[in-house]
């Protein structure tokens, strides 16, 4: 089977599994155990002991159905939501939400006059399904028909659409037949008052929708890196997007009901966003944003349920802002607290970096050539506060900082000198912050007052060749110790000379 018949599967299955299944979410299911301490309950009492009990230890039934359903939909949630955010496509679901509104009135009322029962479930999200479709469409016609990039198209939709939706709604309630109470369900979520049936089929439908992602991964990680390079390379790429795009409707759909269409772009973006300070690797992504978007989802919903005034909607998504706020402060990869102390570790690096080599180049001006305990001549803090811009106070730091290391030894206070150990490694550094700046000069055309900038690697920056010949070229400019000649200075030579030589054959 060719990738591009195996899309067109993957996407109708996932559309009939919402839209075969939608007739069955009418059926009334009452089997949902003590409704006295299910999350239906909305009793505005602080919870006794025996009912944390019984919602931690998911004793009753329709707390184990709705907290199973909402789990499974957390997962599918981040799962999708992490191609969508990698593919750039985090405000699609959004728009998508908002554009359902306009399907949901249109459908109560064709429903209405048709006879059949306004409120079913089924005939709500079929109409929030076109019209939730309808708005992709605009979105990608707008996109490619238009010189307007995405997120123009994006907030054209999700306003327009959304305002439709609202009149729509004032039109319901001048009905005769019927008014719009319970239609703004949809708006906030209503959880709580989820059937068994009905979270049974959103945590079936989340299932499948992993599956597909699962099945299509290393097709929809490809296209959500380099599209062009997928293309070249035989994948149906529009089939693929528009895999994606059918997923990320499926999602928005069946989480509806359990927080709404303002809020379900939390389920789609949180949970990626916040698995993306973990990792950077696509694999463990999509693991983590599952598993975050699941748990969000569990100890949203049993929040619900213990304090049945509290909406399992909001719930959730303000669980799911307080896991990823603790993901932004410790993520390992990306996190805020990490990046600070990665800054701390490279400033520290770089003013012991810059410590050295300030006190070698005042050696190579006042130390005698042939001497061979070079090392051992003082430097003052006055002449390094020439060539830095510090302070007093944080040259001090910087000294301590190096003593405690074992590079300098300060002497009476207002002076120092490299120990044995830290004038290897001032050599090393200049040695190779020179070659570094030898090659801006041969190779980039660096002016020489430009390329004074803290010293790399010079190995993981240049190919051997390169660095072969740089070192023959050096190797002529070496002094006693094996370290090239500051370049500064043999440019200034350099120029004198040519000077020089220019006047001797003018006269």
């Amino acid at each position: 089977m060719t990738q591009s018949r195996r899309c067109q599967t993957a996407v109708v299955l996932v559309l009939g599994c919402v839209l075969g299944s939608m007739p069955l979410m009418g059926q009334e299911h009452d089997a949902l155990g003590d409704r006295q301490h299910s999350i239906t309950d909305r009793r505005v009492e602080w919870p006794t002991w025996s009912q944390w009990k019984r919602v931690f230890l998911l004793q009753d039934y329709n707390t184990r159905v709705v907290v199973f359903g909402t789990t499974l939909l957390g997962m599918a949630g981040g799962l999708v939501g992490s191609f969508a955010l990698l593919r750039k496509r985090a405000l699609m679901g959004d728009a998508l939400s908002h554009a359902t509104l306009p399907g949901i009135g249109l459908a109560f009322i064709f429903a209405t006059y048709c006879g059949m029962d306004g409120k079913s479930l089924p005939v709500l999200l079929s109409g929030a399904a076109v019209s939730g479709v309808l708005g992709v469409a605009v979105i990608l016609g707008i996109r490619n028909m238009t010189r307007l990039k995405e997120d123009a198209a994006l907030g054209i939709v999700l306003s327009v659409f959304f305002g439709i939706g609202v009149g729509i709604l004032g039109v319901v309630q001048q009905m005769k037949t019927g008014h719009a109470a319970g239609l703004e369900g949809f708006v906030y979520g209503k959880t709580a008052s989820m059937r068994s049936y009905d979270a049974w089929l959103i945590g079936g439908t989340g299932f499948v929708c992993m599956l597909i992602s699962v099945a299509f991964f290393k097709e929809l990680k490809l296209i959500c890196f380099d599209e062009t390079f997928a293309g070249s390379r035989g994948y149906p790429v529009l089939m693929l997007d528009m895999l994606l795009m059918a997923l990320v409707v499926v999602v928005t759909i069946i989480g509806l009901q359990a927080v709404g269409l303002i809020l379900m772009i939390a389920l789609l973006v949180i949970p990626a966003a916040a698995a993306r300070f973990w990792t950077e690797n696509m694999q463990r992504l999509a693991v983590y944003s599952s598993v975050l978007g699941a748990i969000c989802c569990l100890v949203g919903s049993s929040f619900s349920a213990i304090f049945p005034r509290l909406p399992s909607g909001a719930m959730i998504v303000l669980t799911s802002a307080v896991f990823f706020m603790i993901s932004m402060i410790l993520g390992s990869r990306r996190g805020v607290l990490v990046r600070v102390l990665r800054r701390r570790q490279l400033n520290r690096a770089i003013d012991r970096e810059h410590l050295l080599r300030g006190i070698y180049e005042l050696l190579e001006i006042q130390r005698d050539p042939s001497g061979t305990d070079n090392y051992q001549i003082p430097v003052s803090h006055s002449n390094l506060l020439a060539m830095r811009s510090w302070s007093s106070s944080q040259l001090g730091w910087r000294i301590r900082q190096a003593e405690r290391e074992g590079l300098v030894q300060e002497i009476g206070g207002r002076e120092l000198r490299l120990t044995p150990k830290g004038f290897r490694e001032a050599a090393r550094l200049v040695h190779q912050h020179r070659l570094w700046e030898m090659y801006l000069l041969e190779y980039a055309e660096i002016a020489p007052s430009k390329v004074d900038r803290q010293a790399d690697a010079i190995e993981h920056v240049l190919d051997s060749d390169v660095i072969a010949e740089l070192e023959t070229l050096l190797l002529q400019r070496q002094n006693v110790e094996g370290v090239p000649v500051s370049p500064h200075r043999i440019g200034v030579a350099s120029e004198s000379g040519s000077s020089a030589t220019s006047r001797e054959v003018e006269m």
